[in-house]
């Protein structure tokens, strides 16, 4: 049923945002899957949460979580200086997270690569074939040298029409993944 929830939870978000959502998965540099248990939210470069919740209600009320939010005073005078375009400007901690972040998922360093991965777009875009440069050399049998870089795209299981049809009654009777009270489940609210 959690899977049938990932699998819900991603056609909503490409529903959204269509060509600007992208979604990967680590791996090291052995080829061996990383599950990473901490998660990291890095909004217009001024914003950032760090820590082991989830988005939703149960893991906000009910489950052990922590989590820290940050916005930083900062303001990185590094371009550009407003990705978001709303005024805020850039932060210096939430900025410098998500390019350290950035980094050492590409497999690169110092300060000339990360100023290229300033831009949000550029960085999107190096995410991108970045993973697909390791997913064709997987499929191409991993000969020759192993692309730099951990992600690797990630496409969710494909359920049956006979498997979601089982299990999607079970996930909304039955499943309680956000721990909402059972009333505001039935009303369809939070």
């Amino acid at each position: 049923m959690n899977l049938l929830g990932r699998i819900r939870a991603l056609e909503v978000l490409r529903r959204a945002g269509g060509d600007r959502v992208a979604v990967y998965s680590l791996e090291n540099h052995a080829g061996t899957p990383v599950y990473v248990h901490a998660k990291v939210c890095v909004i217009d470069d001024v914003w950032a949460s760090v820590g082991s919740d989830n988005v939703n209600r149960r893991s906000w009320t009910h489950d052990s979580e922590l989590s820290c939010a940050v916005v930083d005073e900062t303001r990185d005078s590094r371009e550009p200086m407003d990705p978001g375009g709303l005024g805020d400007g850039a932060r210096v901690f939430a900025r410098e997270l998500r390019l350290s972040l950035n980094l050492e998922h590409l497999d690169r360093d110092g300060d000339g690569e990360a100023a290229a991965l300033c831009d949000p777009g550029r960085a999107f875009a190096a995410y991108a074939d970045s993973a697909a440069a390791l997913d064709a050399w997987h499929d191409g049998g991993r000969h020759g040298p192993r692309p730099s870089g951990r992600l690797r795209t990630y496409h969710p299981p494909h359920l049956s029409r006979i498997t979601r049809a089982l299990t999607d009654p079970l996930y909304r009777v039955v499943a309680d993944p956000d721990g909402r009270p059972r009333s505001l489940r039935r009303q369809g609210a939070y």
